[in-house]
C-alpha cells in the first residue's frame, strides 16, 4: 500500500507536468504571436519564470485545494487517484483538439467528482472556496478583459503621437517583462493545486508512513497546514518541464486565431492578466489563468474592432469553460470506480 500512495504521488506530478504542457500557451501565445520571441526561446523563458515562483510565491490556494474544498475525512488514495485520472482525460482530450480549457478547473472538478463517488454529495465541503472558484470562472475572464482594455485603452493615448514603429519597438522588450510577470503568475497559482491534492493525499495516508524511515519518512504529514518543501519544489520543477515541452495547437488558437497582436497588445493582455491572477492568488482564489489570459486577449482585440474579435472562436472557448468542472468530474468518477473494484482501501 505504501507502493502505491507513492505511485499516486508521481502521479499527481505527472499532471502537474501536463499542466505545463497544456498550459504553456496561456504563457507564450501572446509573445509567439507578435513574434517578439521564437517559441523555443519563449517556452524557455516561461519555464524559468513559472519556477521562480517557488521562491517568493504564497502557499494560500495549496492549502484551500487540500482542505477547503473537500472533506479531508472521506479522502482515499483511491478518491485523489480517480480525480488525477478525470483531470488528466480531459486535459488530454481538450489538448488534442487545441481547446484551452482550464487545468485548474479539470482537476478540482476531477477531485469533487471522485469524492461524490465514494461518499455522496456530503464529500463536498460547500462554502467560501466553492464560492470564490465557480465565481471566478466568470469573474477571471470579465477582469482580465477590463484590463487588457483599458491597459490597451492608456497605451493608445500616452503614444497617441508616436509612430507605429517606434511604438513596436518600445514594447517589443517590454513584453518580455510582461510575459515574465504572466509566467510567475502561471506558476504561483497552477503548480499550487497539484501541491494542495498531494497534501491531501499524504494527510489520509499517513497511518502508513508514521513509523517508516529514510526517504519514506517524508511522506509522513500530519496535517493539511503543512506543505512539505520537497513537494512544492517538485510540483514547480513538474510544471516548469510541462511548459517546456509546449502544447503548440493551443499556442497557435490563443496566439493568432482569437485576434491578432502586436507587441504593444501583448504587452496589454499578459500585464492585465497576469495582474489578475497575481490578486487571485493573494487571497487563496484557485482562479484559471486560461480564462484569465483569454479574456485579456479579447479586451486588447475589442479596442480596435468589435470586429476584431473572433467571437465565433471565443463562444466555443466558453463553452468548453463551462463543461470543463462536469465533464473532469464526470470522468473522475468513472476512474473511481473503476480503481475501487481492482483496489480495495
Amino acid at each position: 500500500m505504501v507502493a502505491y500512495v507513492v505511485a499516486i504521488v508521481l502521479i499527481a506530478f505527472i499532471f502537474d507536468f501536463i499542466n505545463g504542457f497544456h498550459d504553456s500557451a496561456n504563457s507564450i501565445a501572446t509573445i509567439v504571436g507578435t513574434r517578439v520571441l521564437s517559441p523555443l526561446a519563449a517556452v524557455g523563458w516561461a519555464a524559468t519564470f513559472n519556477f521562480a515562483a517557488a521562491f517568493t510565491g504564497s502557499l494560500a490556494v495549496a492549502k484551500a485545494i487540500g482542505g477547503g474544498m473537500i472533506e479531508q475525512s472521506i479522502v482515499t488514495p483511491n478518491v485523489i487517484l480517480g480525480g488525477l485520472l478525470g483531470a488528466i482525460i480531459w486535459n488530454l482530450i481538450t489538448w488534442y483538439f487545441g481547446i484551452p480549457s482550464s487545468s485548474s478547473h479539470a482537476l478540482i472538478g476531477g477531485y469533487a467528482g471522485a469524492a461524490v463517488a465514494h461518499a455522496g454529495m456530503a464529500a463536498i465541503t460547500w462554502g467560501t472556496k466553492w464560492i470564490q472558484t465557480l465565481s471566478f470562472i466568470v469573474i477571471s475572464p470579465v477582469v482580465g478583459l477590463l484590463a487588457g482594455y483599458l491597459l490597451m485603452v492608456t497605451v493608445f493615448w500616452l503614444f497617441h503621437r508616436t509612430s507605429a514603429t517606434r511604438v513596436d519597438r518600445f514594447f517589443r522588450p517590454a513584453q518580455l517583462v510582461s510575459s515574465a510577470l504572466l509566467s510567475y503568475s502561471h506558476g504561483g497559482n497552477d503548480a499550487q493545486k497539484t501541491m494542495g491534492i498531494i497534501v491531501g493525499l499524504l494527510v489520509s495516508a499517513k497511518a502508513l508512513f508514521a513509523k517508516e524511515t529514510g526517504f519514506l519518512h517524508h511522506f509522513y504529514l500530519a496535517d493539511n497546514n503543512t506543505i512539505p518543501h520537497w513537494v512544492e519544489i517538485c510540483a514547480y520543477t513538474a510544471i516548469s518541464l510541462g511548459t517546456l515541452f509546449g502544447g503548440w495547437r493551443i499556442v497557435y488558437t490563443m496566439g493568432s486565431r482569437i485576434t491578432k497582436l502586436r507587441p504593444v497588445g501583448g504587452f496589454c493582455a499578459e500585464t492585465g492578466g497576469a495582474a489578475a491572477i497575481l490578486i487571485a492568488t493573494h487571497f487563496g482564489i484557485p482562479v484559471s489563468t486560461t480564462h484569465t489570459i483569454t479574456g485579456s486577449i479579447v479586451g486588447v482585440g475589442a479596442t480596435q474592432r468589435l470586429s476584431g474579435v473572433r467571437w465565433g472562436l471565443a463562444g466555443r472557448i466558453v463553452w468548453a469553460w463551462v463543461v470543463t468542472i462536469p465533464s473532469a468530474a464526470i470522468l473522475a468518477a468513472i476512474s473511481y470506480s473503476l480503481l475501487s473494484l481492482v483496489v480495495q482501501i
